[in-house]
């Protein structure tokens, strides 16, 4: 059994100081200093004064490092496991997009593939299919000669690892999709890319569509008279992601969003492609080119195509705008992301019994180290952020 000491122990109720984190794969106890000196363990790790928080669990990431799940290799998916766990992530969903199904289908297979092998870096939670189910008036950075209706078979055999579909509930088929998917399936759908009214997004949530991929962007936007997705979202209890990069959406909607949402239905994430933690320049992205400038990720045209940005900058930027706890924001990238793919019972807090997914930052949200179900990915050394 491992003991962090010295830490400030991020949980769901605020920030613990003066208290001593015990856990082996699991989380064991928080104990105060008298009767963590009473305890028998194997290992000692002084955290100097950082906090201790659950891991990062990222939703909706195509890729980093150069790399990009529609790759379709296992090596790809290592890098970009490898990479994102040096900015706190310890749990990601890698995310497709629009594509002919064979390339999909191939990308499906090696995350299957990828589950069963030890990556070394954050674990593979299953899937995200972002596309190619959307409509092509808000396709975004995705390719419109592959996009198809929705059909519940076209996927069925993936269904062990697909945790989340967006899709558009305003095309053809969709009725049919979600009632299919509903009667198989405990995954999640998400509206998104979508240019659904206000009506057909209210009506499809009643169905069964319980999250929204990247609010604000490549949707039908809030209008007074007509309210749209987004008019939807705020008006229902469905979960919201957030790309906080202060480019896809202005920093001023963070606050809006908070306080008709509240910080138990947005999930912060971070739409990533391979460009990220990259220098910059041209990206391939779902068969098209993406330039990286300055921290901006887009097309030619100007369209934005997702972003270059990581999970603890996510978590900076929503505190540094709001003002809120950072005991609370670090929920919307951890707990709220777990329960939107049914994990939370074992992952995104750190609770009695739960995995030891628990990683260690300083002021600056730089991450020092990082554990997987107890075991040390990474860190080690405090001269330096890793």
């Amino acid at each position: 059994m491992k003991a962090l000491i010295n830490g400030k122990i991020i949980h769901n109720d605020g920030i613990h100081e003066d208290r001593v984190l015990l856990m082996d794969q699991k989380i064991k106890a928080i104990v105060d200093v008298p009767s963590f000196l009473q305890k028998e363990v194997d290992e000692i790790i002084d955290v100097k004064g950082h906090y201790i928080s659950p891991g990062f669990i990222d939703i909706h990431i195509h890729g980093s490092g150069g790399c990009d799940t529609m790759d379709g290799s296992v090596d790809a998916l290592k890098t970009i496991s490898n990479r994102i766990l040096t900015y706190g992530t310890t749990g990601f969903l890698p995310t497709t997009m629009s594509m002919d199904m064979q390339t999909i289908y191939t990308a499906l297979d090696t995350v299957k593939e990828a589950m069963t092998i030890d990556l070394g870096g954050a674990n593979i939670l299953g899937v995200h299919l972002e596309g190619p189910f959307i409509n092509k008036a808000y396709k975004g950075a995705q390719k419109e000669d592959t996009i198809i209706p929705p059909d519940y078979n076209l996927l069925k055999d993936y269904m062990d690892i697909i945790k989340i579909i967006t899709m558009a509930p305003e095309i053809e088929g969709s009725k049919a999709f979600i009632q299919a998917f509903k009667q198989e399936s405990n995954a999640t759908l998400a509206i998104g890319h979508s240019a659904a009214s206000y009506e057909e997004a209210m009506e499809a949530i009643q169905a069964g569509i319980s999250h929204c991929t990247h609010i604000f962007n490549a949707m039908t936007p809030l209008h007074h008279r007509n309210p749209g997705v987004v008019g939807a979202a705020f008006n229902s209890f469905i979960s919201c992601e957030l790309i906080a990069d202060k480019i896809h959406v202005h920093p001023e909607l963070f606050k809006l969003l908070l306080k008709i949402k509240g910080e138990a239905q947005l999930v912060l994430v971070t739409d990533a492609i391979r460009g990220s933690c990259m220098k910059d320049g041209s990206y391939e992205l779902g068969g098209q080119m993406v330039e990286v400038r300055e921290g901006r990720a887009q097309l030619p045209d100007g369209r934005l195509a997702g972003s270059v940005l990581t999970l603890n900058k996510a978590i900076q930027n929503f505190v540094e705008v709001t003002n809120e706890p950072l005991y609370k924001v670090i929920k919307l990238a951890s707990l709220n992301p777990a329960k939107v793919i049914g994990i939370d019972d074992r992952k995104g807090s750190i609770e009695v019994g739960k995995d030891a997914d628990v990683i260690v930052f300083d002021e600056g949200l730089n991450v020092r180290m990082v554990f997987i179900e107890g075991s040390i990915r990474l860190g080690g050394s405090y001269d330096k952020p890793i």
